[in-house]
């Protein structure tokens, strides 16, 4: 399965680039169409308002049809949105297209989902899912180091076709090696074979757990910080900090990198902790609450620290957010199962995205009013530490939930007091 990991790690590098392409060329979009910073924010929301809602659905599908089609079809229209976004030049014609962006994007997660639920096992999770967050963190890096030059040499609309056009290639060698069915279809147990005859729980089942909760707070708190720098980190360094184009791509790419770093070393590092005798629970847990807590502090000096200090305290943050990302889908992978991953990851992205449809709305509203990003950058790590107190007291034990209809309600997973202590 290694080539199909990094077929999903490439595609999460180009979700990454297309979803954050118009914040990087935010500045020259923002004079060329004479757009206040409030109609800016509104853009940059559109995309993450409509993959939001559609969280729900995308999960449903995934887990009701073969994901293989499902995520092919969202791929190639979010690459055709991406292309047509260079011929586009009123507001309405980028919102418009922006909404269809979210549209085809909102496939990718639960898919991710989907497949590493149903193809690695427990041990194996917080690698392969740390290389989708590097991708992830890449994503950025990567639009900001090429995109910011490319942009600042020919402009934005020939950045935007390439990237659509370019990006459809992925397509086939997705056609041509991923496998039709999941392997976990062909060996299930007699009690998932037994589940999956009868009526699957719903969404209002998943909700009734605790820890669904919680980790719909976390992924919130976790990508208000990500998609506050997605969008709103190349404008800052560019306008606020007085960066020129070639500048701002170095040190935004830079806090992409070293979070992508972050990731896969903790990720991997995670795995191998679990392998000598210790907790998922107690390991994932500790490194998402610890990193989020790092993640708030880190922000929190970048809003007021110096420009000799920015660069220092900025990286910080991208290590942080390795460490907080590297393993929370590997949590969700294990309390869902196999036959749940699908639509527990739909409603907890559907969750975590409303964060996309927040920030940089209130970022830009914010920015309007009092002409500075510190209180955006103080809001944002104070949403940071909010999700290290939802991983330590709202989720519980990382382990799979029962959701067998014979056996009872499904498993309910206490209260968690503090990372690793023992369950009461």
């Amino acid at each position: 399965m290694n080539r199909i990991l990094f077929l999903l790690a490439l595609s999460v590098l180009l979700n990454y680039i297309d979803r954050s392409n118009l914040s990087i060329a935010a500045p020259l979009i923002k004079d060329e169409l004479s757009l206040s910073a409030s109609q800016l924010g509104s853009l940059l929301s559109a995309f993450f308002i409509t993959y939001a809602l559609l969280q729900i659905p995308a999960g449903w599908l995934v887990d009701r049809f073969d994901v293989k089609w499902v995520f092919a079809t969202g791929f190639f229209v979010w690459s055709a949105a991406t292309a047509v976004t260079a011929v586009l030049h009123g507001f309405v014609a980028l919102l418009v297209i922006r909404v269809v962006l979210g549209a085809g994007e909102s496939v990718a997660f639960p898919a991710y989902g989907k497949i590493l639920g149903s193809y690695f096992p427990e041990r194996n999770r917080g690698f392969a899912n740390s290389i989708l967050i590097a991708g992830l963190a890449l994503g950025p890096a990567v639009g900001m180091f090429i995109g910011g030059n490319f942009v600042g040499r020919f402009g934005w609309r020939p950045f935007f076709l390439a990237l659509g056009v370019g990006g459809s290639f992925w397509l086939l060698p997705w056609w041509a090696w991923m496998p039709r069915r999941a392997a976990s279809s062909r060996s299930k147990s007699d009690t998932s074979r037994l589940i999956q005859s009868r009526r699957s729980p719903g969404v209002l089942t998943i909700l009734k757990q605790q820890s669904a909760w919680g980790t719909c707070i976390c992924q919130f708190s976790f990508n208000y910080a990500s998609y506050f720098l997605v969008t709103w980190l190349p404008f800052y360094l560019v306008r606020a900090r007085h960066l020129s184009m070639s500048q701002m791509a170095r040190v935004g790419g830079f806090v992409y990198v070293l979070f992508a770093i972050s990731s896969a070393v903790l990720g991997k590092l995670s795995d191998r902790w679990i392998a000598a005798g210790s907790s998922p629970t107690s390991v994932r847990k500790k490194l998402a609450a610890y990193g989020k807590i790092g993640m708030g502090v880190s922000l929190a000096a970048s809003a007021v620290a110096s420009d000799r200090l920015l660069i220092g305290t900025l990286a910080l943050t991208g290590v942080f957010m390795g460490m907080a990302a590297c393993n929370i889908w590997a949590m969700t992978q294990t309390i869902a199962g196999p036959q749940m991953v699908g639509r527990w990851t739909g409603v907890q992205n559907f969750a975590g995205n409303l964060a996309g449809g927040v920030a940089p709305v209130l970022t830009g509203f914010l920015l309007d009013r009092t002409g500075s990003f510190q209180l955006p950058f103080f809001i944002t790590a104070a949403v940071a530490w909010a999700g290290a107190l939802s991983w330590m007291r709202i989720v519980g034990r990382v382990e799979p939930v029962n959701w067998d209809p014979d056996s009872g309600p499904a498993l309910a997973i206490p209260a968690y007091t503090a990372p690793g202590s023992p369950r009461t």
